[in-house]
């Protein structure tokens, strides 16, 4: 097994100050400090999943990418009042989900359906912005079709 190395001296000896687990238990931050220049520093540890592949709607395939998944709702939170941990929490949960399927191919249309399913609670114009390239709303009608049915949702 290859040692860590300080990011500051590049030393390869450290010692544990204190483990916690993160990220529903699925990860483990350790704080670290280096044996020569005494520096401290943040390692993480992550469990190993079984590969998920997207089936993209042109039926190719890729593997599902935890930090496009991170990317793609963040934009749709950009200069909205969604914390970066909301968000973390709303992939933790998306990405849990699936993983704990029988499945190991899953459609891009159904994860594009848990993703706005998770924020349309979340905030409303990041819904309608995440949607609007989701559906690929090709006129202003579609745009004012899925405004419509999401203001009745949330009134009924």
């Amino acid at each position: 097994m290859k040692s860590l190395k300080c990011p500051y001296c590049n030393s390869e000896n450290s010692r544990v100050l204190e483990s916690r687990s993160a990220n529903e238990g699925r990860r483990v931050r350790r704080r670290r400090e280096c044996i020569k220049c005494s520096r401290r520093f943040t390692t993480f540890e992550d469990v190993e999943m079984m590969p998920l592949l997207v089936i993209k709607r042109d039926g190719s395939r890729e593997i599902f990418s935890r930090k496009k998944l991170f990317e793609g709702i963040l934009k749709a939170c950009e200069k909205r009042p969604v914390s970066i941990e909301k968000i973390e929490k709303i992939v933790n949960k998306i990405e849990l989900y699936f993983q704990n399927l029988a499945q190991r191919e899953i459609s891009s249309r159904y994860i594009g359906e848990e993703v706005m399913n998770a924020i349309k609670s979340l905030d409303e114009v990041a819904y309608i912005r995440f949607a609007s390239i989701y559906r690929e709303f090709k006129d202003i009608n579609s745009f004012m079709d899925e405004a419509k049915k999401f203001l009745k949702e949330s009134n009924d």
